[in-house]
């Protein structure tokens, strides 16, 4: 993200009127390496040139775009779990997945902490940035925001998703141990990252199992451990992403230290606009698959029109954006209709 970018983004955040709204993408290996036709899904991962080619490749042709949170090393959903001892499954043109260490529908795991410094895939994730920063930078960008997956994502990883939702109910206390270790991990982590590139004053963190949880969940499950991961670092971007059934955490979002949300096409912007208070700015929220994806020019322009007219034309506090991150299979001329649509 350039200067440039950051700065509109904190305007955005802090509620100033911007002349035309600002459009931004979670971009990522499910679109990346299939849009640039440059590299495997494999090869983007294996190889830091593939990598940092195919990521330069999208700035450059969407220049006017703040991709988030920007040069993304990761390795699909499988980063955080390899600390923990995840067996990790690679293909060549699908995503890599992680299986779980245990599986028990009555107890949550019993953990220790892994060393960020040393475990699984994290010096792999943090070098390649290192390594590719100078380029980085030679581009008029830099590294913004630490990011990693959130406790409850993660611990879903590690037992399995049905496994994981039925420990909270039958064993509440190990739960809670269990998401203890991984939100001590979690900042951990976020201090590692901010530690390695001065220019971090983001945080990202991605946890769709939180829109498996009711209200009363959330506030037992999710709100402490994320406020602590979020809050781990001083901060002026705060992005949480949950492209789930957003509805029960919203109005928690600022508790929790969240000030930028990203959510699924299934709620109205408006909708959510009201839930998530005036403290928390959005990130959305077309449809990502059957609109960005699968549409014509013409259905992402008039996706992109209805969402103007659902604000009112009123873009405080809010980034156009798609319900989700960029899904596999959007057409540059789709996300180029994206943009001049919202540039109207």
């Amino acid at each position: 993200m350039t200067q440039s970018q950051w700065e509109l983004l904190l305007a955005v955040i802090n509620g100033e009127r911007l002349e035309k709204p600002l459009c931004g993408f979670i971009v990522d290996s499910p679109w990346l390496p299939g849009w640039s036709g440059d590299a495997s899904i494999l090869d983007y991962y294996a190889s830091e040139a593939a990598w940092l080619d195919t990521n330069l490749k999208a700035y450059r042709a969407f220049p006017s775009t703040a991709f988030l949170p920007g040069f993304w090393s990761e390795y699909g959903m499988c980063t955080e779990p390899s600390a923990f001892g995840s067996r990790l499954i690679w293909h060549e043109h699908e995503l890599p997945f992680a299986e779980p260490i245990g599986q028990s529908a009555e107890q949550a795991l019993r953990l220790s902490k892994p060393d960020v410094r040393t475990a699984g895939l994290l010096p792999f994730t943090l070098r390649r940035l290192v390594h590719a920063r100078p380029a980085i930078e030679a581009e008029g960008h830099a590294i913004r925001f630490a990011v990693a997956r959130g406790p409850l994502n993660i611990a879903s990883f590690l037992m399995g998703t049905t496994e994981f939702l039925m420990a909270m109910q039958l064993d509440p206390g190990g739960t809670h141990a269990m998401l203890g270790v991984i939100t001590d991990f979690l900042e951990d982590w976020i201090k590692l990252q901010a530690a390695t590139f001065p220019t971090i004053k983001g945080v990202m963190l991605l946890d769709d199992i939180v829109g498996f949880l009711g209200a009363d969940d959330v506030a037992a499950f999710a709100a402490p451990y994320l406020k602590r991961a979020f809050t781990s670092i001083d901060s002026d971007v705060r992005l949480f992403h949950n492209d789930a059934n957003g509805t029960e955490c919203a109005s928690q979002l600022g508790g929790m230290g969240v000030n930028l949300f990203n959510f699924s096409f299934e709620h109205p912007i408006g909708e959510m606009r009201e839930r998530v208070g005036e403290g928390v700015a959005l990130l959305g929220n077309i449809p990502p698959r059957d609109v960005l994806a699968a549409g014509t020019p013409d259905d992402v322009r008039k996706a992109v029109a209805e969402m103007k007219q659902a604000l009112g034309h009123d873009y405080t506090r809010v980034v156009f954006s798609c319900g989700g991150g960029i899904p596999p299979g959007v057409p540059t001329d789709n996300l180029h209709a994206f943009l001049d649509e919202a540039a109207q």
